[in-house]
């Protein structure tokens, strides 16, 4: 009988270290480590979007030969694509886009500093939450279209008039992402890092925003958008030369002319400038969070 238990307490010793090497080994390997083949990379990531741009100029292309509406009001795929050459050769393209792109990160950067500082003080003074954060989640509701009359008038045609209405756009996404983030961050997270000395701003470095970044990189992703969108409204009405050419002046020009192949090439500009940000700036940022929680490793 004491063979017999001390045979079945080995083989239970034995299971058991097989089954921790197998979870050291899952906790050694680096989230992500194995990366996907490039076909597959290509076909699951790459190839959709692809077709789905094909279609949409398939389907725009029947519109126009159906002729739905007149060739001066609803032009082709190839009409807007010679706006977008006259662009190139007269040598305004990139420097349109760059206008409004300069513009675009300026304001959201100023947008960061403000609306992470207003994040941290609604979170951490609690009667001031209460006080303001109603007041924060209207201004996030309010089209900022709404603010161009009251910035021209505060600060006439000028570049104030275009951050202060990207400013009021985005900050309260900024902070209000934040929030989202303070509020599901685990109390024991806090507990801990009073318990090592972490107090102060070493607590919101090292503590508390690590934790809320998941909210935080959420509210970063909106406010850049409410951004872009605040720019392009600006641009549209506060329109001046002595403020450059940008793509919301260009649009609205082009509107003014009735020139719809450069409207549309306008309209196209801006869609890729906000893609773009998103695929080169956020998207990376949010797969390197997922993967540094153990969220998207096994994700292609």
């Amino acid at each position: 009988m004491a063979a017999g238990d001390t045979a079945g307490t080995k083989a239970r010793g034995t299971e058991t270290a097989a089954v921790g090497a197998g979870l050291d080994a899952l906790d050694g390997a680096p989230a992500g480590s194995a990366r996907p083949p490039v076909g597959r990379i290509l076909r699951q990531r790459v190839l959709p979007p692809v077709v789905a741009v094909v279609v949409v100029l398939l389907l725009w292309q029947g519109a126009y030969a159906a002729e739905v509406k007149p060739d001066y009001l609803l032009p082709s795929p190839a009409d807007v694509w010679g706006a977008l050459a006259d662009q190139w050769y007269e040598g305004t393209l990139f420097s349109t886009v760059w206008t409004s792109m300069e513009r675009g990160a300026l304001g959201f950067a100023a947008a960061v500093l403000l609306g992470t500082a207003l994040g941290l003080l609604l979170g951490a003074v609690r009667p001031v939450r209460v006080a303001l954060g109603p007041v924060l989640s209207g201004l996030q509701s309010l089209p900022s279209v709404a603010w161009v009359p009251a910035a021209v008038v505060w600060f006439g045609l000028t570049d104030a008039t275009i951050y202060a209405v990207v400013l009021l756009g985005a900050v309260p996404s900024v902070a209000n992402g934040l929030l989202a983030g303070v509020d599901q961050v685990p109390p024991l997270y806090l507990r801990a890092g009073r318990v090592l000395g972490a107090t102060g701003a070493a607590r919101v470095r090292h503590v508390l925003l690590p934790a809320a970044l998941p909210g935080y990189l959420a509210g970063l992703k909106q406010g850049w958008a409410f951004s872009w969108r605040s720019l392009m409204a600006a641009e549209l009405i506060a329109s001046s030369p002595e403020l450059g050419l940008g793509l919301g002046q260009l649009l609205e020009n082009a509107r003014s002319y009735q020139d719809m192949a450069l409207v549309l090439a306008t309209i196209g500009e801006i869609l890729v400038v906000g893609v773009a940000v998103d695929l080169l700036l956020f998207a990376p940022l949010e797969r390197r969070v997922l993967r540094s929680r153990g969220l998207a490793g096994t994700r292609s």
